[in-house]
């Protein structure tokens, strides 16, 4: 987000605040008063899990109406820039890692660190690593809803009918690349891998299972234009130049887990949000990632956060501590929706789904790296879609987009 819409909504939310009493501010909280809330959120495959937490939570808040809004990840971030600056932000919604910073110093959204204390809510429930990623300046500004890592996803059936063995932990580039040709099949219109273009699951991984970084420990520079970044770009779309994953103008008319799901690629990398839908096809199955020069996925979790002008504060608390608890985990966790990230509830995510080996994105976190978060992470990664592409596209080549990506991301990481 551009440095002149926070100072937009610094100034919009100073005066909104600034004129509210106690009152306007923790409206609705009065025992006998009704009042209604929004939840804003984009990932429909949790509608089920959210509808019945919101069931849960009404038995023990009747008076108090949760209204869900559903929005594409795609359009979400844009939606609530457009929401904050009109005071019409969801009372609580989803937040990710990439964006805390800039809603945080934005005053787009509350501290919750004090409001915890008051209750004693105890943040030492979740993993800390996701406490310390929705930390701003010392102030905690979301509660851990979930976490992912990523799984090479893979078609059994497809695997079966050309007689080669699963993937397992024993697997690396060079296994992926080799097992990839052998189930490409051009005459049933298979590929063997999806190179997809994602930086979470995809290129990042490749990334640092080559020693290379994406942003540098002290925050200054990007890795994007170094020789063990460019060399794992290069393995990843040498499936789409060597014919063994679709084009990147493919996988954008028909999204690669589409494509995947039906049949016409045998494997992937995709994280746990997909088991929802990959469950329901008895022929798809997760493994562990291949490895490079060492083992790396990338771990991210989301939280749920509150905005700073909501006029049912105290409501909107009550409900971000109801999906912070055991009891909404649980509910994740035994839909198999997502790895929730309270304590103690992932094994009952494992056991929700049997017939997969989900298994695999647990034993993920042992070799996980954090996703890059800054202020500007959401301003780098749309440059990273805008320039990549040219790259997948086969455009330009891996070091011509590279070039223009770094200069572009580190003009970015300048202006913090």
């Amino acid at each position: 987000m551009k440095k002149w819409l926070f100072m937009l909504l610094t100034v919009i939310l100073g005066f909104g605040l600034a004129g509210c009493s106690d009152s306007d501010t923790t409206s609705g909280n009065t025992k006998d008063e009704k009042v209604e809330i929004t939840y804003g959120f984009w990932d429909k495959k949790q509608v089920p899990a959210i509808e019945e937490i919101i069931t849960l939570f009404n038995e023990k808040n009747p008076n108090i109406k949760v209204k869900t809004e559903l929005t594409p990840y795609g359009q979400y971030f844009q939606k609530l820039e457009t929401a904050a600056t009109g005071g019409a932000l969801p009372d609580v919604m989803w937040m990710n890692g990439a964006h805390v910073e800039q809603y945080a110093e934005g005053k787009v959204i509350l501290p919750l660190s004090e409001l915890a204390k008051e209750d004693n809510f105890s943040l030492e429930n979740y993993p800390e690593s996701l406490i310390d990623l929705y930390t701003v300046n010392g102030k905690v500004y979301g509660i851990p809803k979930d976490f992912d890592t990523t799984g090479l996803w893979y078609n059994k059936k497809i695997f079966d009918e050309a007689g080669v063995p699963y993937p397992d932990e024993t697997w690396d580039w060079a296994k992926l690349k080799e097992v990839a040709a052998k189930l490409t099949n051009k005459d049933k219109g298979i590929w063997g891998y999806a190179a997809t273009m994602g930086n979470q699951g995809g290129y990042y991984d490749f990334i640092w299972q080559n020693g290379g970084y994406i942003i540098s420990e002290d925050g200054k520079s990007v890795g994007f234009d170094q020789p063990e970044a460019i060399e794992a770009l290069k393995y990843n779309i040498s499936f789409i130049k060597e014919g063994l994953s679709p084009t990147q103008a493919q996988m954008t008319e028909t999204a690669a887990s589409e494509l995947f799901a039906s049949g016409k690629v045998a494997m992937m990398f995709d994280g746990p949000w997909m088991v929802p839908e990959y469950k329901q096809n008895p022929d798809l199955d997760v493994a562990v990632v291949p490895k490079g020069k060492q083992r790396a996925v990338a771990i991210h979790g989301l939280s749920n956060v509150i905005a700073a002008n909501t006029k049912h504060k105290d409501a909107a608390w009550k409900f971000v501590q109801f999906l912070g608890s055991k009891e909404a985990a649980e509910v994740f966790a035994k839909t198999g929706t997502v790895i929730p990230a309270y304590n103690g509830t992932q094994e009952a995510w494992i056991q929700a789904v049997p017939t997969l080996n989900l298994q695999a994105y647990i034993d993920g976190v042992e070799y996980s790296v954090p996703l890059p978060s800054v202020k500007s992470t959401g301003e780098i990664w749309q440059y990273e879609i805008d320039v990549l592409k040219k790259a997948w596209s086969e455009e330009e080549s891996v070091e011509e987009a590279v070039k223009e990506l770094t200069k572009k991301a580190n003009e970015a990481l300048s202006k913090k």
